[in-house]
Order: structure tokens, then C-alpha cells, then sequence
């Protein structure tokens, strides 16, 4: 099978529009290139991948790009546009001329109105996705579920994929966080067409999480969605606040060893490929 990892990043903080990023961590705050993942990439056998924004900027979409076109193993962009702008609907629609770019993914996460993605003045944007026919990454916590699953069901032909699991507390032990993200994520799986990342877990533990906690996660998600509509990401190199590239994928691997041949082969390759049409 032909194995890709759906989501993860290359950075050069340099460039100075990462406003998240730590000004002196150790491991985020420095480039990370093709080169740096080439080794992984041999390691595990992943041969093609998705590359995704991870700045608020067009300028960023665009050295995404540049880098794609160079590197043959990058079959996908996810990029960025600024919603809040209407008139940016020219820009999507020239860096959708580019045939590695697939989608867009706003940072939701950061934004500190909860209800953003509801409001009247970005709806447009959702609007130009359906016609254009791009994607959309679905960057969250468990309080974005319910306006989520507002969202797409009033964007039934948006195709969407929940970044991450939709980030899982993990260092919250209690089974209420628990049964509050599953059902969420239940609602999302049942009420809409939305795909899943089984991705960005290890990084929602304040220490690499065991892997018996992992799974009853992972098992959740995996029920909900169905391998039909889940994809396995790396999220290097944020992963490696927590492990290397290749730890995460063996550990992807034993969490879904119980499913059959053909389910495993569509969550490390055959789901991302349909859904972003790799």
C-alpha cells in the first residue's frame, strides 16, 4: 500500500509569521526542511505526504508551494487564506490554480472568540471552498465541537477533516473530559460527511502518554469515523515535543493492529489519498 502521512510541517521561523512558536524552545524554534524528514520518511516507508500551513499568512501558503514543487514526496498543500477579507476570494482562487493546492485551514484554535467561525462576515470563504472544490482543515479544541457541527451541517458539500482528533485533553485524566470529547466527536461523526486526523495526540499529555490511554482515544475515533474516514498524520515536528517520527507511527501502528489489512491500509494512506484526492 502506499502509505502518506496526512498532515505535518516544514518551517523556517526566520520568516517571522509564526506567531505562536516559542522565541527559544529547543526543539520548535528552528528550521525544519525536507531534509530533516527525509530520514523518517525511509525509516517508516511513507512515500507521499501533506504538507500544512502552520502561519497565519498568505506568504506562507506560497513558500508551502515553493517547497512543493520541489519536493516530490509533498502531493498536498493545505494552505491559509484570511477569512476576515473578501476580497482575499481573488487569492484563493490563484493559489488554487496550483495542482498541489488542496485546501485551507484557518487557526482556530488561536482565535479567542469560540463562535468565529460562525460569524456572518467569513462565511463567504466557506462558500468559495464548495465552489472551487478545496478542502477544509478543522483546526480545534473539544469546545469548537457544537459550532463544528453547526458548520458542516450547513456546509453538507464542504469537505472537512478534524485536525488532530480535535485535540483531546489528555493531561485531564477525568472520565468526564473524556465522555464529553467522545460524544462530541460522535455527533460530528454521525451528523456530517467530516473525515478525522489521528494525529497531534502525544502533544495533549504533558509527558509522552502511555499508550494504553492513547487507545481509548484512538478505538473512539476509529468506531465513530470508520477507517473509510480516518487518516494518519504525523504532526512532526511539533510531535517531537513528546517523540520522533517514527516512534509515533510504530505506535499508530500497534493502536490499529487489530483492525483488518484493508482498514489499516485506507488510515495510512488510502483515507488521506481519497480525501484530498492524492
Amino acid at each position: 500500500m502506499t502509505r502518506i502521512d496526512a498532515h505535518h510541517h516544514f518551517w523556517n521561523p526566520a520568516r517571522g509569521d509564526y506567531g505562536w512558536m516559542p522565541d527559544d524552545d529547543p526543539i520548535l524554534s528552528r528550521p525544519y526542511t525536507a531534509a530533516d524528514l527525509a530520514p523518517a520518511l525511509q525509516a517508516t516507508g511513507v512515500t507521499r505526504s501533506v504538507l500544512v500551513q502552520a502561519a497565519p499568512s498568505v506568504a506562507e501558503t506560497e513558500y508551502l508551494l515553493g517547497i512543493a514543487d520541489s519536493t516530490p514526496h509533498v502531493a498536498a498543500v493545505v494552505g491559509w487564506i484570511d477569512f476576515e477579507d473578501r476580497a482575499q476570494k481573488a487569492t484563493l482562487e490563484r493559489l488554487a490554480r496550483h495542482p498541489k493546492c488542496v485546501g485551507v485551514r484557518p487557526m482556530i484554535q488561536d482565535i479567542p472568540d469560540v463562535d468565529w467561525m460562525l460569524r456572518p462576515d467569513v462565511q463567504w470563504a466557506y462558500e468559495a471552498l464548495i465552489d472551487l472544490d478545496l478542502t477544509f482543515d478543522c483546526l480545534g479544541f473539544t469546545r469548537h465541537q457544537a459550532n463544528f457541527l453547526t458548520l458542516l451541517r450547513r456546509y453538507p458539500e464542504l469537505r472537512a477533516v478534524l485536525d488532530h482528533c480535535l485535540k483531546p485533553q489528555l493531561r485531564d485524566p477525568s472520565e468526564a473530559h473524556f465522555d464529553a470529547w467522545a460524544e462530541g466527536m460522535t455527533r460530528l461523526a454521525e451528523g456530517t460527511a467530516a473525515f478525522c486526523k489521528l494525529s497531534g495526540l502525544v502533544t495533549e499529555a504533558d509527558d509522552m502518554p502511555a499508550e494504553s490511554l492513547l487507545k481509548r482515544y484512538t478505538d473512539h475515533v476509529i468506531a465513530a469515523f470508520g477507517p473509510e474516514r480516518v487518516m494518519w498524520g504525523s504532526d512532526w515536528p511539533v510531535a517531537r515535543l513528546r517523540c520522533e517520527y517514527a516512534d509515533w507511527h510504530a505506535m499508530a501502528e500497534r493502536l490499529t493492529a487489530h483492525l483488518a489489512q484493508d482498514a489499516r491500509a485506507r488510515i495510512f494512506g488510502g483515507t488521506a489519498a481519497a480525501f484530498y484526492r492524492i
